[in-house]
């Protein structure tokens, strides 16, 4: 069965590093892959039983594992210049759909992607979610997989004056996988968006964040922690527009790079001549465990207003040898010893997912990484 607006894609509109947004991410690996369209998959063995309402999409399909309502496919007009974007666009696959009245308060949702198959395939969800005045949503987002493929969903939010939503993301993809994904979220007076990923999976990452702040006393928090080995590539890159007067945003990201991997953080934030009074940070600080890994920061400010507030910091490091040798002084494992140097280094990252479920469920993922190692 053929997905609606589904086409072979022109693998010659991926961006190139000549671009500035792009200069530390490379996807020539993905332009030399024939991607088809996806078979019907398989479903995991288990899905997280976190019991909330749930949307589960298998190689871009609605399942029948879901409770919340299939989503109707509706052509995609607006794609902006974002070339991810443009690309979901032309072969965009009905996502999850949320439209939360003024006022209500919907709780929290589990959104499951799930990915699996033998010929390289592509799947590209659109997920669009909107809060009314007032309202208040959290999307608990998990995207997993097994084999080669190439994930490219498009979340578009839209929260209305005085609205939140608590958006937690663990991207755990195939280690073959390419996971590039794009949110962009339009944030009126008052409301508030907050952020987190945990960058796992992949064998080449990309979460790229537009959150703009249209009115006063607008908030994005944007937080995430890589966790690479081997010849992994992440990428989290970040665009806060304070387009009003009176609107704070905050980033933190942690990394955690061993073997060959690759880590990037890109965060601008810009500031409109309207927007007085800005509170803007951001904070990038990043544990290299081998010598072989690298990490890139970039960070901008943009900044057309007199009375701002912003900053940024950065710092690159390796685990301190003298704890280390302290907690084995005191009989703890080596091993043990640094998994708990490296939980203590994430955990101001952490601290921002304030849902018990959402928690448990990140920190099970780091310990099964730190496992891994």
């Amino acid at each position: 069965m053929a997905i609606p607006g589904w086409k072979r894609h022109d693998m010659t509109a991926l961006p190139l590093k000549k671009l500035e947004a792009w200069r530390y991410t490379d996807l020539t690996p993905l332009a030399e892959i024939n991607f088809s369209e996806a078979g019907l998959g398989v479903a995991p063995a288990a899905l997280p039983d976190l019991g909330l309402p749930r949307a589960v999409f298998i190689n871009g399909r609605y399942s029948h594992a879901s409770t919340l309502p299939m989503p109707e496919f509706s052509p995609v007009h607006e794609t902006g210049d974002l070339p991810l974007a443009q690309i979901n666009a032309e072969s965009a696959q009905a996502g999850l759909t949320i439209d939360v009245p003024d006022g209500v308060d919907a709780g929290a949702i589990l959104l499951v992607s799930h990915a699996s198959g033998e010929a390289p395939f592509a799947v590209h969800l659109r997920h669009r979610i909107h809060l009314g005045r007032g309202a208040s949503l959290t999307i608990i987002d998990i995207a997993k997989g097994d084999g080669l493929y190439w994930h490219n969903p498009v979340m578009d939010i839209r929260l209305e004056a005085g609205a939140k939503l608590a958006h937690y993301r663990l991207q755990d993809e195939s280690r073959a996988a390419f996971g590039l994904a794009t949110i962009r979220a339009h944030i009126e007076a008052g409301a508030a968006y907050e952020h987190f990923s945990a960058i796992i999976g992949a064998r080449l990452s990309r979460t790229e964040i537009h959150a703009t702040l249209m009115g006063e006393e607008a908030a994005a928090h944007l937080n995430a922690v890589q966790l690479l080995n081997r010849e992994q590539h992440g990428d989290f890159t970040t665009v806060v527009a304070h387009r009003a007067p009176c609107c704070a945003s905050r980033q933190t990201v942690k990394s955690v790079l061993s073997g060959l991997a690759r880590g990037v953080f890109q965060g601008r934030i810009e500031v409109d001549r309207i927007a007085q009074k800005t509170d803007g940070y951001q904070m990038s600080q990043a544990l290299l465990l081998s010598e072989h890994a690298e990490m890139d920061i970039k960070p901008e400010l943009k900044i057309y207003a007199d009375d701002v507030k912003c900053s940024h910091g950065a710092t690159i490091g390796a685990l301190d040898e003298d704890q280390v040798f302290y907690l084995r002084s005191r009989g703890i494992p080596e091993a043990q010893a640094r998994a708990l140097l490296i939980r203590a280094f994430l955990d101001d990252a952490l601290s921002a997912v304030r849902h018990v479920q959402a928690r448990a469920l990140f920190e099970a993922a780091i310990d099964t990484w730190w496992v891994s190692q």
